[in-house]
């Protein structure tokens, strides 16, 4: 593990490969699991704001769902999740002509509607931040369902960090990004990467 600022980072984190294979996986990370994915309490407010602009994108079985208990519950582990329909799909899924599942918050986006990109944890997946005290940890996630995509990122080479650079940015900033950086070159110099 590596140490910038407060933030602790598994060494998998650097060394694994990883490149989303959206035509392999067709966006099963979205509905599958068995919990929504993580909000941090500041994203819910942002989950209210976009609904009226994806609410027509959702299933009437995921606005019943959030008509019921809101964008958000919490899970059994105490952790702050987004809603889910069936006990497994993410309620912002949607779905294009091919069956692939795409977010209803990030198409939006895209399509230039809310200035709101998705959940922090959904973007910085494979990534799971998690809190101890004065330190935040981030660890690699591995989960079956992302097989194409680490064997695509063994192809391609590209370690998480890098196909995560725009998450770990947007959660971490700039700077300590640039941090990351300079201390993968150094462990590279030192044969440790």
């Amino acid at each position: 593990m590596i140490q910038i600022d407060d933030v602790v980072v598994s060494l998998d984190v650097l060394r694994e490969k990883f490149l989303c294979d959206l035509d392999a996986c067709k966006g099963e990370c979205c509905i599958e699991g068995d919990a929504g994915a993580p909000v941090e309490l500041e994203e819910v407010e942002k989950l209210e704001e976009v609904l009226p602009v994806i609410w027509e994108e959702l299933s009437p079985e995921a606005r019943e769902v959030i008509d019921r208990q809101g964008v958000v519950y919490t899970d059994s582990e105490g952790d702050l999740v987004t809603s889910i329909v069936g006990g497994k799909d993410c309620v912002f899924t949607c779905y294009d002509e091919r069956g692939y599942c795409y977010c209803a918050i990030e198409k939006a986006f895209r399509a230039g509607k809310t200035d709101f990109y998705k959940p922090v944890s959904c973007h910085l997946y494979p990534v799971r931040v998690g809190d101890y005290g004065p330190y935040k940890a981030v660890n690699y996630h591995r989960w079956d369902v992302c097989k194409a995509a680490v064997l695509l990122g063994e192809k391609e080479n590209v370690p998480v960090y890098k196909f995560l650079r725009e998450p770990l940015i947007r959660k971490f900033g700039e700077d300590w990004y640039r941090e990351l950086e300079i201390a993968v070159d150094e462990l590279k110099k030192q044969g440790m990467l």
